[in-house]
């Protein structure tokens, strides 16, 4: 190749003008786009996150729209910024989506405890402190996050829990209600006096300052077992109170009633033996 007339024949003049600043432009233009976006991006989620302040929305939902907020902005900027170079997008963003698909698939269980995280965030079936009862399990909720939530049982264990379980199941929350009911069931013999066992139950329900007088409590028998007149006793207290004022009751009425001459009936089995019996043996 005759290396000399190649050098001849090019055309500075028409490099610069066809090649050389189109390519700088494009340059200029995509850092332009990359830089105003991000600042463009900063100063969205900035409102996005005071607008939610002022709504009084949950610190831990904020943080986790902000997060997403943040990401699918800089997908945007970074998606232009490409196009300005003059990148095919269109090929990468199919690639973007098939790669999503397959790690969608790999981490279908991380997804589902991720998706169930978000549905338990917006929801909001229960809140930090709260007792609850789900996916087997039961404690005071320590933290929810976005895959998994933190238990600390009442024998101060830590237990870290799915969302997807909790949220697949029943979820019980004690502390969701300001009141609570307390259920007893009180056996007695068959020969003892109702009216007294009942009086006797009002006056111990009476004379305990947590139990609340509305709504009133509610005494009355509830069955007739092979043993036992069982009493169903049921008051109402704040939930905060509620072990407490069921331990003290439990341990109330049991004194209580031996000291009336109330009888706790227990299983038993009467064995009758004929004379014949007896004899034989």
């Amino acid at each position: 190749m005759d290396y000399q007339k190649l050098i001849e024949s090019f055309d500075s003049t028409k490099f610069i003008h066809d090649s050389a600043i189109p390519w700088v432009k494009n340059i200029v233009f995509a850092l332009l786009i990359f830089v105003i976006g991000r600042m463009v991006a900063k100063w969205i989620v900035w409102i996005a996150r005071k607008a939610m302040g002022r709504g009084k929305v949950d610190p831990m939902l904020i943080q986790f729209v902000i997060n997403i907020l943040s990401w699918t902005l800089l997908l945007f900027i970074f998606v232009a910024t490409l196009n300005q170079l003059g990148v095919d997008t269109t090929s990468f963003v199919a690639l973007l989506g098939a790669a999503g698909v397959a790690v969608g698939f790999s981490l279908k269980d991380s997804l589902s405890n991720f998706a169930a995280g978000v549905m338990l965030i917006l929801f909001r079936p229960f809140r930090t402190g709260d007792f609850i009862h789900a996916a087997g399990t039961e404690g005071v909720v320590e933290e929810i996050r976005i895959f998994s939530s933190t238990l600390r049982t009442p024998d101060n264990r830590e237990l870290t829990v799915p969302n997807g379980e909790i949220f697949g199941g029943v979820i019980t929350n004690d502390s969701a209600r300001e009141t609570r009911r307390i259920d007893l069931t009180v056996g007695i013999g068959y020969g003892d006096d109702i009216p007294k066992a009942k009086a006797t139950l009002e006056q111990i329900l009476k004379d305990h300052e947590l139990i609340l007088d509305e709504p009133e409590p509610f005494i009355a028998v509830g069955d007739l077992s092979a043993s036992s007149v069982d009493l169903l006793v049921r008051p109402w207290v704040k939930t905060v109170d509620y072990f407490k004022v069921k331990c003290d009751l439990t341990e109330k009425i049991k004194v209580t009633f031996d000291a009336a001459g109330l009888e706790f009936p227990f299983p038993q089995m009467d064995v009758h033996m004929s004379q014949e019996d007896v004899t034989a043996a």
